[in-house]
């Protein structure tokens, strides 16, 4: 991404760009129905996210704002970036979905101004620390001009004292690369650097343990991420604190960061109440956590200074959400009854326990219910009939329930097992009788395997779903699918099952699993 005042950064940083594209991602924690979230669970009444405008300063090719798009048909975006390649490319992918809803323009963040108009949601990721001074006092002054009242803007940004140590493996790099004439040249010398320190860093001594795990990290990386993340002109780090002031110099306030469990980390509590003493507040507190866990990178949100929060937390504040989980008990007989303690386990691999019989059966109604979400009413309701049903023999209260569930839930926030919406996508689990897959996806797979879902997370296929999604236009029933799927199988693009049935098994399979991983519409 590239966003930046006239005559910064050098052409030789701009050019990079275009020789070496940033990677079109998208970024789960910048779409505003996780920004919706965070502001009405702090209190506030941000705008519907369905028929939001969003703003995005140094979108890249669109990666994370074109499938926003293709899921909110009825809100309108705005991207911008001084890349002229990415920004044609982002506009060949709009004209090919045949999207209105959205505009790539190839700008200038110092040109955004008062007739861009008034934004609910602005969105700045992998900029901040990546511009020079002036360039960072705009991105601020927009977040705060351009954002409509109880508006939201998240603003990503390498942090100290984490990046420190990666600041280090930069310098390492760019002396090295010094005098290279190409971003590539740059991008082949920096991984020289990386393989001598590699390879020879003295071995049982503190400063190799440290530099280590970033080094072995960066090792991995592709090009372009190596180039526009670590070797760019600017690339500075900040503490929590001095981004805060930062902030408030604009008249703009912390909300939270965007991935709510990273503000709740599991703290033992003597260091809590440690933490009460030192840090009177809770900038000052996330500041404290950062030097415990050297923390690199963060994803802050900001609001304006006249917005009024409420930071105290209850049982009550989840039931205004939809909730969804992808846990699933860790055992093949779980047994409901209160004061039996079950694991469960996310599909990242996260694992969460509890002995609660409404959370037992709420967190199992979660997970049959996924990719959708339940209303906190929904949910109570179904985990108290599956209880009844288990004859788990209780006499609790709707109300007493309800109060348990609301603390076990959020929680499971805090932990990142479960997700609160206030949006949910029109996406299908059980998949029609001519399976209709998303627009977005259909082209994706076309070019690659990796594509993105109408939750805005990214899905690898495998070679059968890769060439299974792009027939996936409504059109085709599962006898034509199969006649189509044997055509590439013939044509020697795809390897299939001999046997009929086994093909048709993972038809259906494959079916189910593109219904799961929220890449169906009908």
């Amino acid at each position: 991404m590239l966003m930046t005042q006239s005559g910064f950064p050098s052409s030789f940083s701009l050019a990079s760009y275009d020789e070496t594209p940033y990677i079109d991602l998208p970024f789960a924690q910048s779409h505003p129905g996780r920004l919706a979230v965070m502001a009405r669970l702090f209190g506030m009444r941000p705008a519907a996210v369905a028929t939001a405008r969003v703003l995005e300063l140094g979108c890249a090719g669109g990666g994370n704002l074109i499938p926003m798009a293709v899921a909110m048909p009825d809100a309108t975006f705005l991207g911008i970036d001084l890349s002229a390649r990415q920004i044609a490319d982002g506009q060949h992918v709009i004209a090919a979905l045949g999207l209105e809803n959205i505009e790539l323009r190839h700008a200038d963040i110092a040109g955004v101004d008062a007739g861009y108009g008034s934004f609910d949601y602005i969105v700045s990721h992998g900029i901040y620390s990546w511009v020079p001074a002036p360039i960072r006092e705009k991105l601020l002054s927009i977040c705060r001009d351009n954002l409509a009242a109880d508006g939201v803007a998240y603003v990503s940004y390498n942090a100290r004292p984490g990046w420190a140590i990666r600041g280090i493996l930069r310098d390492a790099m760019l002396y090295h690369a010094r005098g290279a004439a190409s971003a590539s040249e740059r991008i082949r010398r920096s991984r020289e650097a990386l393989d001598f320190l590699s390879r020879h860093l003295p071995a049982d001594t503190a400063y190799a343990a440290v530099l280590r795990q970033d080094l072995d990290g960066l090792s991995q990386v592709n090009d372009a991420y190596l180039s526009h993340d670590h070797l760019e002109d600017n690339n500075e780090a900040f503490y929590f604190h001095e981004f805060v002031d930062a902030a408030k110099r604009h008249r703009l306030q912390y909300l939270a960061e965007a991935d709510f469990s990273a503000m709740a980390p599991q703290i033992p509590r003597e260091l809590k109440d440690t933490l009460r003493q030192l840090a009177p507040d809770l900038v000052a507190r996330e500041q404290y956590l950062d030097f415990l866990h050297h923390r690199s990178f963060r994803q802050t949100l900001l609001v304006h200074e006249e917005a009024t929060l409420e930071r105290n937390l209850t049982p009550q504040s989840l039931q205004a959400f939809d909730i969804a989980s992808t846990m699933q008990p860790e055992s093949p007989s779980l047994v409901l009854t209160q004061g039996a303690n079950e694991s469960f386990r996310s599909a990242s691999g996260s694992t969460i326990s509890t002995a609660s019989a409404i959370s037992k059966a709420a967190l199992i109604e979660l997970g049959r219910a996924w990719p959708r979400a339940l209303s906190f009413a929904t949910l109570t309701d179904r985990a108290r009939k599956r209880l009844r049903d288990a004859a788990a023999g209780r006499a609790v209260s709707l109300e007493d329930d309800a109060r348990t569930l609301g603390i076990d839930l959020l929680q499971c926030y805090a932990a990142g097992a479960t997700e609160l919406r206030l949006w949910s996508p029109a996406l299908c689990v059980e998949p029609s009788t001519r399976p209709v897959a998303s627009v977005l996806a259909r082209l994706q797979a076309t070019r690659g395997a990796e594509v993105t879902n109408l939750l805005h997370k990214g899905v690898t296929l495998n070679p059968f779903g890769r060439a299974l999604v792009p027939l996936l236009d409504g059109t085709r029933n599962r006898p034509l699918l199969i006649a189509a799927l044997k055509a590439a199988m013939t044509a020697g693009t795809l390897a299939l099952p001999s046997q009929e049935r086994a093909l048709q098994r993972a038809l259906l399979e494959t079916l189910s699993g593109l219904g799961k991983a929220a890449l169906l519409t009908g």
